[in-house]
């Protein structure tokens, strides 16, 4: 097999560093969420914060969202979609995080969320992988603990592949987990960010933000965001760089201006001018300082 060289390529195909990190800047501001029709994601949530599974079921909305817009102009697209979502939990995770609230979701999702509770982690991956067999799901939703031994990367691929199959996306939240190989075409990390406040009362709950970061994918460069529910649609916002800190400052500072090390110093105590509290009663001034010299000596 004779691997071409990169002087044999076209002026085209030839691009440099920058000519690359210029192409996915542009695409990040392009970007959003809904824009990333995968299949099959992974987020990655810890128990103490409830922003996982509420980051899949806002991804998970603004996907199906996207999708219906992109086929309006179909003439056999329904103008709603009604079929159920699919929401598996192992027992762990229900311990750790409890169940799907229904009068907490959003009201067009109250009547179509099918819950599954599944003994195992080994159950809910069967369960997951018939609920995207099933054409007549919108998507599926999935929660599992830990990294159990039954989730390796047989069975990973194994979701992705009957997912890509059958077209029914999948968001699986994995709780207190390690990040191990996966066949996961987005991956994400997130916990719960401060929410804007209401233009009409500050005092009043704001919209769900997420702080994510997505640190795989196929189709987009990684990155972090601020995801939140703007205009009705799931709006990512880059981070903002945090200014250099104090300390980082100093360091540059001792760097350029070194100081003198220990040898070189001379110490000398300085006399205590306030008050100085002992089990005997307030002492004050010199005083003071010359009996704890005494008494050190």
């Amino acid at each position: 097999m004779i691997v071409p060289s990169l002087d044999s390529l076209p002026e085209t195909a030839r691009l440099s560093s920058a000519d690359v990190a210029a192409l996915s800047a542009t695409r990040a501001a392009r970007w959003r969420p809904g824009l990333a029709d995968a299949v099959h994601s992974e987020v990655f949530a810890s128990a103490r914060d409830a922003g996982g599974a509420g980051l899949a079921l806002a991804l998970a909305i603004d996907t199906l969202e996207a999708r219906r817009a992109a086929q309006a102009d179909e003439p056999s697209a329904e103008k709603e979609d009604r079929r159920a979502i699919l929401w598996v939990q192992d027992k762990s995770a229900v311990r750790l995080t409890g169940r799907p609230y229904r009068p907490g979701l959003p009201e067009a999702l109250q009547g179509r969320m099918i819950h599954v509770y599944a003994e195992n982690a080994q159950d809910a991956l069967f369960a997951l992988e018939e609920g995207v067999r099933c054409r007549d799901l919108a998507c599926v939703i999935g929660e599992v603990s830990g990294n159990p031994r039954a989730l390796d990367f047989t069975a990973s691929r194994r979701l992705s592949l009957t997912a890509e199959r059958h077209g029914v996306p999948l968001w699986l939240v994995r709780i207190d987990a390690g990040r191990d190989l996966s066949s996961a075409r987005l991956r994400w990390a997130a916990r719960s960010a401060p929410s804007a406040p209401p233009r009409w009362n500050a005092q009043a709950p704001g919209a769900a933000a997420w702080a994510a970061e997505l640190f795989r994918a196929r189709t987009h460069a990684p990155g972090e965001w601020t995801l939140t529910q703007r205009g009705g649609a799931l709006v990512a916002d880059p981070k903002q760089r945090q200014p250099a800190t104090v300390g980082m400052r100093l360091g540059k500072m001792s760097a350029k201006f070194p100081i003198a090390g220990p040898s070189s110093l001379s110490v000398r105590p300085e006399p205590v001018e306030g008050p100085l509290f002992s089990s005997g009663g307030p002492l004050e001034g010199r005083a003071a300082h010359r009996q704890a010299q005494g008494e050190r000596g």
